[in-house]
């Protein structure tokens, strides 16, 4: 009864959710890396994105006037992780707020004597456990370069699922957790000596904060520059690939060679 409840107002709001060819259109251009999904999965994320703008609710942050291509925008990147899982995987939370440009939140830490210390952390993006995600958001060609918020902030409410934000999220049956532990340890562990020795990484070197924040960065890659994940980190791509279950590196070479 309640799951029949349920279901007829997902589609009752879903019905309200009607996106014109031209907006796919739009969108979609000012995300090139989608043309690496393979077309049902093309067609999957399409349908999720509209499950997703009609189940959950957009507010703009400090003024902000949300326009249908920044919903539709952040909707398409934040289900391309749930490709797999399904939208169930972001069930329990509703909210996506959105803000223009980077922001701060205050924040508040105690140190080994007891003293409190209070300052403003400036960010990008939040996901909060069993609450909302919070992302900025810029116009085309603003963004900084090399960085996917909405990727990242949604990679972590996956990671969220169990209630530890380690970098080990509630895998699918059939996948071992022994072999990502392995796969994303020994790549934390390089990639951090790299970032120590001020190389040039792949992945922002934000993701040698934790391993959550690696998890977090290498989602990014993985599917805006899959090739390149698979080259530099073959074990995590492999891991991610299974985890996600798409081949986004696969689609990348297609189209190269399609180009060529």
């Amino acid at each position: 009864m309640f799951e029949f409840v349920r279901k007829w107002r997902r589609d009752r709001r879903l019905a309200g959710v009607q996106i014109s060819p031209e907006l796919w259109q739009r969108v979609e251009a000012q995300l090139p890396f989608l043309d690496f999904l393979e077309p049902p999965d093309r067609e999957r994320l399409r349908e999720l994105a509209r499950n997703f703008i009609a189940e959950k609710e957009f507010h703009g942050a400090q003024g902000m006037t949300l326009s249908d291509e920044a919903i539709l925008g952040i909707a398409l990147q934040a289900c391309l992780p749930i490709l797999r899982a399904g939208l169930d995987a972001y069930r329990g939370w509703v909210g996506v707020i959105v803000y223009p440009g980077d922001f701060v939140i205050p924040r508040e830490i105690m140190d080994e004597a007891g003293v409190v210390h209070k300052y403003d952390d400036e960010v990008l993006g939040e996901a909060w456990e069993g609450g909302p995600v919070l992302v900025s958001w810029y116009d085309e060609g603003e963004a900084p370069e090399g960085v996917n918020v909405v990727i990242h902030e949604f990679a972590h409410k996956l990671d969220m699922e169990n209630g530890d934000i380690d970098g080990m999220p509630v895998l699918p049956p059939g996948m071992s957790r022994k072999a990502w532990a392995k796969a994303f340890s020994e790549a934390y562990e390089r990639f951090c000596d790299a970032v120590d020795a001020n190389e040039e990484t792949l992945l922002d070197p934000y993701g040698s904060e934790h391993p959550a924040e690696f998890f977090a960065v290498a989602s990014e890659s993985f599917f805006e520059a899959p090739c390149d994940l698979e080259e530099e980190f073959p074990q995590v791509y492999l891991q991610l690939r299974e985890f996600y279950g798409v081949d986004p590196a696969a689609g990348q070479r297609r189209l190269e060679e399609a180009q060529a």
